[in-house]
């Protein structure tokens, strides 16, 4: 009986506790329930929802004068677009109010200037919009103003799969001549290869010869180039001012508020009836310089796994350089072309594929931030905003650095940026992005480079000159680095990348990189002057001679430029030793570069002549530092140096056609004054021109040349006669070869 009890016990227990468990369960289910139908009773309360269902379910012909209701649901509309923003969904139901003109024309632009998106556009609202335009009533200036919202938004429609569907039926509005500029734009943007026909391009041509060479015919035609460059035998300029203005002055303001958070500010000086939203467009702060994010063209039901064949493969689904390689020509790029500049992987499979329509793309979204965050920009927003800025352009020059080139957009932002510059604002990335710029004509470098570089440079810090010596010379070594790559050797044309449309030949290359050196010699020479020789600004010349004096032997440039006294002279009578030896060996490389050029000459029997001014200037230089350091003989009729020999005398200075040798030079006197220490310790008095004996003369040279001044051994090996003197003769007596 125990034996019983004790087993039938725990089933009843069981039983309780399940019926416990079921009960608590329905009575959670039941307040779920409830809560539920309390959150859609409020929302079918809710006073914007039923405005969206007026709009909604409103029938045609329904008159607005008069109409308290509709204007009272309009408001509520434009109230929540201004400040959050509208949803995907009433984004559709406004947008199909306002395209079907249910009630008229005369709210139509009053809601399109009110569709601020809090997040993403349908899609295919903005297909059932454009097929509305087909219908013939709406107004002109209201086509005009919803084809500007769509360009306006067109990042943060969901996909683009749809729309390209409709291209055909797009490209049809093109002949009107009121919206041709718009839907030029729209079609740039929507342009894919299997888009270009010849009849699209035929008719494009036909538009040019009745309105002329528009700039957004060109852009469009440009693009048709780039994928079917079989179909368009137009010559497009290659370089041709932006054919697309920036058509979203109506929401910009409004979507940044939004987007920013601050909406409700904004909205406040914001007249919901207007026709244009008052912005200052000169006075708009930067709120664009962070990189989008990579999201899909493709719709998400159209999207597929990137082990799929035969369709294409959004990058953003790709997430090692395998899966690139593996999928390299099914790749779609993604909605927002500035999200590339924040993914490796794009950026690898820009630099492989070297797709031009992601070029063109990613210039015109480059251009458009560049322009409307910089140019368009006042100072105070801009000081302001630095810090946003920053890493922006950080971004930019490491992608640059990346596929080792600039954008055409960063160049022609340049171009007008240092108009405006005032020198210190974002330096560093602005002389990086500086340095960038390809070869410029030199038809055209003065006016574009030359000119507000000079003004800034005399007007700034010993930093900025120093900067811009350091920008020049990377831009340079850029050059010559593009003339060695790419320079063919057949017909010595050199086309610089199959990404820029500069096309030169050797001669129009080499009057570039002469009117960049000579621009450098002249800038530099002047304001050593101003600077008083600064060293450190003496220093950064130096490293751009540096890189003119090897153009010939380290990248096969038939050129020889010399520097100018202005840099010459400031650089030999230094008093720090760095810059004499630097000079030095700057001096032992001209002479192999001239030599190697003279005997290839020889060899190849190429016509590559090198005035005779040069090497005149080249062997005047020489004579003067061997007579200045090695011969003691300064001021010498012959050297360029000229001084009255009553002056001289009259400075009292002991000796003075001694005075910049090895031994006396400001720059090594020091050294002299240790050796002598070091070769007679027991001395009391010190006679410096001891040195210049036969012995103690080869000791001083290994001396120097065991500190470090590896230019002046190269120097002395190259240029001096005699470096071992016999016991009879000085150092004076030894000459130049």
């Amino acid at each position: 009986m125990a034996a019983t009890l004790s087993l039938t016990g725990p089933p009843d227990l069981d039983l309780s506790s399940a019926s416990d468990l079921s009960v608590s369960s329905r009575s959670s289910n039941r307040s779920l329930r409830v809560a539920e139908k309390e959150r859609k009773k409020k929302k079918a309360e809710d006073p914007f929802v039923l405005a969206l269902k007026y709009f909604s379910d409103v029938e045609a012909g329904t008159p607005v004068n008069g109409n308290d209701e509709v204007e009272r649901n309009m408001v509520l509309v434009e109230k929540l677009a201004y400040s959050k923003g509208l949803s995907p969904e009433a984004i559709s139901i406004m947008l199909e109010f306002a395209m079907s003109l249910r009630m008229g024309t005369s709210l139509c632009a009053r809601v399109l200037k009110c569709l601020i998106p809090a997040t993403l556009v349908p899609q295919e609202a903005v297909v059932r919009a454009v097929v509305w335009l087909s219908v013939g009533k709406i107004p002109v200036s209201t086509q005009i103003l919803f084809i500007k919202w769509v360009l306006t938004v067109f990042d943060m429609i969901d996909a683009k799969d749809q729309l390209r569907a409709v291209y055909g039926f797009i490209f049809n509005f093109v002949t009107e001549e009121n919206l041709c500029p718009f839907i030029c734009h729209l079609l740039y943007l929507l342009t894919r290869k299997e888009s270009v026909r010849v009849f699209r391009v035929r008719k494009l041509l036909e538009l040019q010869s009745r309105l002329g060479r528009q700039p957004f015919l060109l852009s469009l035609l440009s693009l048709y180039k780039v994928f079917c460059p079989e179909m368009v035998m137009l010559s497009i300029p290659s370089r041709i001012k932006s054919g697309f203005r920036n058509h979203n002055m109506p929401w910009k303001s409004a979507l940044i508020a939004v987007q920013k958070g601050a909406g409700p500010h904004v909205a406040a000086g914001i007249s919901p009836a207007s026709t244009t939203i008052k912005t200052n467009p000169r006075k708009r702060k930067r709120c664009h310089l962070e990189l989008p994010v990579m999201t899909s063209v493709v719709s998400k039901e159209a999207q597929t796994e990137p082990s799929s064949c035969g369709k294409v493969v959004p990058l953003v689904q790709l997430h090692s350089f395998a899966q690139l390689l593996e999928n390299m020509h099914r790749i779609e790029l993604p909605a927002q072309m500035g999200s590339l500049l924040g993914s490796s992987l794009a950026l690898q499979y820009l630099d492989c594929v070297q797709d031009e329509s992601a070029l063109l793309r990613l210039n015109f979204w480059l251009g458009y931030a560049l322009h409307e965050e910089f140019l368009f920009c006042g100072d105070r927003g801009a000081s302001q905003n630095s810090q946003e800025a920053l890493p922006f352009l950080d971004r930019l020059l490491s992608t640059q650095h990346f596929l080792q080139e600039g954008f055409s957009c960063s160049e022609a932002f340049l171009y007008k940026f240092l108009n405006v510059w005032d020198g210190s604002l974002l330096r560093p990335q602005i002389l990086g992005l500086l340095s960038n710029i390809p070869v410029v004509p030199s038809a055209q470098i003065r006016q574009l480079l030359f000119e507000p570089l000079m003004q800034l440079f005399f007007t700034s810090s010993l930093f900025f000159k120093c900067g811009l010596m350091e920008c020049l010379n990377n831009m340079l070594l850029k050059w010559l680095t593009w003339h060695s790559v790419y320079a063919l050797e057949d017909d010595l044309d050199i086309s610089l990348n199959s990404h820029t449309s500069i096309n030169m030949t050797l001669s129009g290359f080499k009057d570039s990189v002469m009117e960049l050196v000579d621009f450098v010699g002249r800038l530099a020479s002047l304001g050593l002057q101003l600077e008083g020789c600064h060293s450190l600004l003496l220093s950064f010349v130096l490293d751009f001679y540096e890189t003119v004096c090897d153009m010939f032997m380290k990248y096969g440039l038939p050129l020889v430029v010399m520097p100018p006294p202005g840099v010459f002279y400031p650089a030999l009578f230094a008093t720090d030793p760095v810059s004499v030896d630097r000079l030095a060996y700057i001096m032992h490389r001209y002479k192999v570069n001239f030599t190697s050029a003279k005997s290839q000459e020889e060899l190849t029997k190429q016509a590559f002549h090198i005035s005779r001014q040069m090497v005149r200037e080249f062997n005047h230089y020489i004579i003067v530092m061997v007579n200045c350091l090695w011969n003691s003989k300064m001021f010498q009729l012959d050297m360029g140096l000229s001084l009255g020999e009553d002056l001289l005398l009259k400075s009292k200075v002991p000796q003075y056609w001694a005075s910049f040798d090895l031994v006396h030079h400001p720059a090594f006197m020091s050294y002299a004054v240790d050796f002598h220490h070091r070769c007679w310790p027991g001395r009391k008095d010190m006679d410096l021109n001891s040195i210049k004996d036969s012995k103690p003369w080869s000791w001083y040279l290994e001396f120097l040349v065991s500190q470090g001044y590896d230019g002046l051994k190269q120097f002395v090996q190259s240029n001096i006669g005699r470096q071992q003197l016999p016991a009879d003769e000085g150092p004076g007596d030894s000459g130049a070869t």
